[in-house]
């Protein structure tokens, strides 16, 4: 399985260098400063022929980058306290990079794939559509998270945000997905298109909760992209500060149903303390065997400076915590 995404990771390598020129040439000046594809930016000169685009070409696809984070040299940053698979810190106001380590590297989102699946229903869908709940909702892996809806279930869309990040619903992306795009693998497509407008070329879904699949993985810097973005929304922000939510529905007879939702972070629920001089409002949490500890989060600091940082394939939960909890010092130390 590692093998696979190795192999995948230098083919999506390749079909980035021609990305660029296609982007660059087909994209105009005014529409580059937010968004586009980041690969290149990181390392423009190595991963781009020079003989392949012209000096005009070539500085619009570097105009992609001009509000975003750009990881350039990954050896300044060695840090021994920091032993997942990888990780970044990005500073949002400024866009400079605190600290990277094989942002680059594909690997399993899990559950943070859900900040893509949130992002499409809140830029693209009604949140105030009523859905009804149907089979395809039903997820039977083992040990897969679920916010518990059941086929006939009538909830807003509104609400199966919050079942999709708090709980982290497989369920509940599972009955997105059906409502927006009519299976999972369209709604699969919205999100490829996504993150592809975004600039995430080391990306593919399979499914809008994070089961995995060799066919579903993704990078740090990617995810940054894709969290970054999310953050453009106020009801994103909204549901990823929410640390319990009480939603009341009707099931397929008609009759009331109520649960209280809850949400996973550690440093949001108390468990554990966030370095002093930080305030972390929001992120999502993602495990699976293959992907490890994973956890995505936005920080501010007493100065409002908001921040982002990424941990993937932690050994632990504890040891998830333990270095996101290393790589936000570097905030304030």
């Amino acid at each position: 399985m590692e093998r696979c995404i190795q192999i995948k990771k230098r083919i999506r390598t390749q079909a980035a260098v021609a990305a660029i020129a296609v982007l660059a040439v087909c994209l105009p000046v005014s529409g580059c400063s937010v968004q586009g594809n980041l690969e290149d930016a990181y390392s423009f000169q190595e991963r781009t022929p020079q003989n392949d685009l012209s000096s005009e070409e070539g500085s619009r696809a570097k105009a992609f980058a001009s509000d975003l984070c750009v990881v350039e040299d990954e050896s300044l940053f060695s840090d021994n306290s920091i032993s997942s698979e990888a990780a970044a810190l990005f500073s949002i106001d400024d866009s400079s990079v605190l600290f990277s380590k094989n942002a680059f590297e594909t690997l399993y989102p899990a559950s943070i794939t859900k900040v893509m699946t949130a992002l499409i229903a809140i830029k693209y869908g009604n949140l105030s559509d009523q859905v009804t709940v149907t089979d395809s909702a039903v997820i039977t892996e083992q040990g897969a998270t679920l916010c518990n809806i059941k086929p006939g279930d009538r909830l807003t869309l509104e609400q199966l945000l919050y079942g999709l990040m708090l709980p982290s619903g497989n369920d509940a992306g599972a009955a997105i997905a059906q409502h927006m795009a009519g299976s999972d693998e369209a709604f699969s497509q919205m999100m490829n298109q996504e993150a592809k407008r975004l600039g995430a070329t080391g990306t593919h879904f399979v499914n809008a909760h994070g089961l995995n699949s060799a066919d579903h993985y993704t990078t740090a810097y990617d995810l940054y992209l894709i969290f970054n973005e999310a953050l453009k929304y106020e009801k994103f922000r909204d549901v990823i500060k929410t640390t319990s939510y009480y939603a009341e529905y009707e099931n397929s007879a008609g009759e009331k149903v109520s649960q209280t939702w809850k949400g996973g972070n550690w440093y949001m629920t108390g468990e554990r303390d966030t370095p002093s001089g930080l305030t972390v409002f929001g992120g999502k949490t993602g495990t699976t065997s293959a992907a490890g500890y994973c956890l995505i989060m936005g920080s501010q600091d007493n100065n409002g400076k908001e921040y982002i940082s990424v941990v993937l394939k932690a050994d632990s939960r504890p040891g998830l915590y333990e270095n996101m909890t290393n790589l936000i010092h570097k905030i304030v130390d």
